[in-house]
């Protein structure tokens, strides 16, 4: 079969390799769908970075590079493994693609995300979605039910949002600023809508992304490159400033304005993946007396993400902006979005 695979920096090739076998506990899935992720254009520009080398094997799969990438994916299941119930043959899922190992204190503690040896489907090995096929574990599987499998692989950002939102502790009727209008922007903002959250600024500069911020539910779109971006959104939400922020941009500037525009005794939640160190002024969080704390993925989002798909509470069609035959995944999907990435929110790849 043909299945994308990262073989090193800027060398991402669709290779024919062969189709993989159930195991026990596991399910075959038929890839329907894979978005492309921004870790994905990161591990493209500037990888490796979370796909296994040689000499240093993940620790859940034992691989290294060439490894299968797609992370973001949903399909149809063609095969049960033994020992599986609950599923059957033509199941639409979606996968959840967190690894996690199971033993450890914060996995015992239900805190899987939180792994120390955390890795992911489609990054770290064992398979991913840039391909006809793939096997995982049934556990990691979730039932679309009427949810269409396109929408089906934009459940994982979906999640990312859900989670961050679920995080910050914001509550129905305050207010909230997101930074950045991205996949994730545009999903944590669509989060805060479904969780009753009224005021909803988005900060952007690109003016596509605005429109889109707007569609996704920002009842305010403020321009990242206004003059005094920190009285206009503290403008914009009453004066004080925004209950909550979310940095989804992973600039240090926009972490320092998100601190600065916050209301006293706010919270700023990172959600954004950063490709280097950054520093931040301490007295900005001891001065106002603000939160600041940070998540990584999703933990236990996967279904109620897909309820409210199901139940037509989020409208997040227009997410997709592009899609693509597998044949075309590094002109058309990772350098187009790299070439272009005001123009598109999720391109999605038909293996």
């Amino acid at each position: 079969m043909k299945a994308a695979r990262f073989h090193a920096r800027e060398d991402v090739r669709i290779d024919d390799i062969p189709e993989p076998e159930t195991t026990d506990g596991t399910v075959k899935i038929k890839v329907d769908w894979c978005g492309i992720c921004g870790t994905d254009l990161h591990e493209y520009l500037e990888g490796p970075i979370f796909t296994p080398v040689a000499g240093s094997p993940h620790p859940l799969t034992g691989e290294v590079a060439p490894v299968q990438l797609g992370h973001e994916f949903a399909g149809h299941i063609t095969e049960v493994g033994s020992g599986v119930t609950g599923f059957s043959e033509g199941d639409a899922v979606a996968v959840e693609p967190t690894l996690f190992c199971g033993r450890c204190a914060e996995c015992r503690a239900g805190l899987t995300n939180l792994c120390p040896s955390l890795g992911f489907h489609g990054l770290s090995g064992g398979g991913g979605g840039y391909a006809e096929f793939t096997v995982v574990p049934a556990s990691m599987a979730r039932p679309l039910g009427s949810v269409p499998t396109d929408l089906g692989a934009l459940v994982e950002p979906l999640a990312v949002g859900l989670h961050a939102v679920r995080n910050s502790g914001v509550r129905i009727g305050e207010s909230a600023v997101v930074f950045g209008a991205g996949p994730i922007g545009l999903a944590t903002i669509t989060m805060l809508r479904a969780a009753g959250v009224t005021k909803v600024i988005s900060v952007e500069v690109a003016k596509a992304r605005k429109q889109l911020a707007e569609q996704a539910g920002a009842s305010i779109v403020i321009d990242g490159a206004c003059e005094d971006l920190v009285e206009a959104i503290r403008a914009a939400a009453g004066g004080l400033g925004p209950d909550v922020a979310f940095e989804c941009a992973g600039i240090p500037a926009v972490l320092t304005t998100a601190l600065h525009a916050v209301k006293r005794t706010g919270t700023v939640v990172n959600v954004a993946i950063w490709g280097a160190p950054t520093q931040i002024h301490m007295n900005d969080l001891v001065f106002s007396e603000a939160h600041l704390t940070g998540i990584i993925g999703y933990l236990n989002n996967y279904p109620a993400t897909i309820g409210l798909l199901a139940d037509n509470l989020i409208d997040v069609g227009f997410f997709i902006t592009k899609r693509i035959k597998l044949d075309e995944l590094v002109d058309g999907g990772f350098r187009e979005l790299i070439q272009n990435k005001d123009e598109h929110v999720k391109v999605l790849v038909q293996p």
